[in-house]
């Protein structure tokens, strides 16, 4: 199934059953089978003055011989995405890929924020792909403002949402249940 077709002022865009069940499965398998610890904000700890912005677990996956599949296949939903939309000069991921667990019992959460900040590579596009079925959490909505009105990304599983790095965004308190995504991030050459 191909994307859909979507202007280059949206502030996202994304690709539904961009995955199939079992390879959200295996995804998820990847995520768990590392350290899952308390998430920070670039360049903070845990104990950080700003930690109630994020309350979030994460875990990194790395590239490897056994992630090499992953990692290819979501070179090519981004620039299969970013050649229908936005077009940017993009060369590659810019970090390993985040798994990101939301619980209902702490009230996991992102605040507002963008994705760019003082980093040695430049990021360009952020992906956030949905690994829970919406049936199994209340909130937790992928929202983003590009200027507007605040726009609600969609929740099926298997999803992959694409954004530019600095669309203001954020994730609401969860209420219910445990929401997992992936999260991926493209560099290139700085804007000009």
């Amino acid at each position: 199934m191909q994307p859909q077709q979507f202007s280059p002022t949206s502030p996202f865009a994304f690709w539904d059953g961009a995955f199939t069940p079992a390879e959200l499965d295996r995804i998820e398998a990847l995520g768990e089978a590392h350290t899952v610890a308390k998430a920070t904000l670039m360049g903070g700890t845990e104990e950080d003055e700003y930690a109630d912005i994020r309350v979030t677990r994460t875990s990194w996956i790395n590239p490897s011989a056994e992630t090499k599949w992953l990692y290819d296949r979501m070179q090519g939903v981004v620039r299969t995405i970013n050649d229908q939309v936005w077009q940017f000069d993009i060369r590659g991921f810019s970090e390993h890929f985040q798994y990101a667990i939301y619980g209902g019992s702490e009230g996991g959460h992102f605040d507002w924020h963008v994705d760019q900040g003082d980093m040695v590579k430049s990021r360009k596009l952020s992906l956030s792909l949905q690994l829970t079925d919406p049936s199994e959490y209340d909130g937790c909505e992928l929202q983003l403002n590009g200027g507007r009105r605040i726009q609600t990304a969609p929740k099926s599983r298997g999803t992959v949402v694409v954004f530019p790095s600095y669309v203001l965004h954020r994730v609401t308190p969860i209420t219910r249940g445990i929401r997992k995504a992936l999260v991926v991030w493209t560099t290139g050459p700085k804007f000009r």
